[in-house]
């Protein structure tokens, strides 16, 4: 299918913050815009002090929304527990891989200039490996969490120390059985999807891409058949993403796409970054 005005491939360009149908998400997108110099210092120190600092920072850089009415999309960038599951991803990478984190006094530093940006470049090799981390089976990950916790809980340093404690306690939280409204056991579990909604947005900033809540339609399809909402990225090592989980308009269930099968709607990124 032929490209209409304003459509682009979805190996071109980048949305960041995808026109959607949540009013109040645009108007916090558009507020942080308008921030002043010294709120954006403000937040980019914050942001540089890893695990929770970072973590809260992308939580309110990428407010949850939801789909479009009719397309079988709910919510995204959800979940309670995501400042806190971001949190845990960056211990693990304490534990697991300590040679990606970024140096403190670098990230002070960088944090003056009062750029976002600037702090994504920083930290882009610790950040794409949380990304990472959430393409695991969710036990995998649930042990992952509880081995980093659990070194992080003995270290020497006292502020990681207590931080390992409290986050200990929430993923006790998140992991133990309660019963629901009708009597029945369910497990709260990890709030997987927002949290990589949340680092696919984020890595789309630096790679380039299309962030989850974009419009998209399949080239394999005629006239306004094919039409989905982007709901997920799919990653190599380096780079933009090499595919995308699409919902499909009132499917039950999403599928994979190709970036080069998937065409973006006009007029889907209403802000200039």
């Amino acid at each position: 299918m032929g490209l209409r005005p304003g459509e682009t491939l979805a190996t071109y360009g980048r949305t960041i913050y995808p026109i959607g149908f949540d009013p109040h998400r645009q108007l916090l997108v558009e507020r942080r815009e308008r921030r002043s110099f010294e709120e954006r210092v403000s937040d980019t120190r914050r942001a540089a002090v890893l695990p929770r600092g970072r973590a809260r920072h992308l939580a309110e850089r990428f407010p949850p929304s939801r789909g479009r009415t009719g397309s079988g999309v709910g919510m995204l960038y959800h979940g309670e527990g995501r400042v806190e599951l971001l949190a845990m991803l960056y211990i693990v990478i304490a534990a697991e891989s300590p040679g990606l984190l970024p140096e403190v006094g670098d990230l002070a530093w960088i944090a003056e200039l009062g750029e976002d940006t600037a702090l994504d470049t920083a930290c882009a090799e610790v950040d794409r490996e949380a990304r990472r981390l959430l393409d695991q089976e969710p036990l995998g990950l649930w042990s992952s969490i509880q081995k980093a916790l659990d070194i992080a809980g003995h270290s020497a340093d006292g502020q990681v120390r207590q931080e390992a404690i409290r986050q200990a306690a929430l993923l006790h939280t998140m992991m133990t059985p309660r019963l629901g409204y009708a009597g029945e056991p369910y497990v709260e579990g990890l709030p997987v999807v927002g949290a990589r909604q949340t680092l696919d947005a984020l890595l789309i900033v630096a790679d380039d891409g299309h962030a989850p809540g974009t419009r998209v339609r399949s080239r394999r399809s005629p006239d306004d058949a094919g039409l989905a909402t982007i709901i997920g990225a799919t990653w190599g090592s380096s780079g933009p993403p090499v595919g995308y989980l699409v919902w499909p308009d009132a499917a039950a269930a999403p599928l994979s796409a190709r970036a080069d099968d998937l065409i973006v709607l006009a007029d889907q990124e209403p802000l200039p970054r």
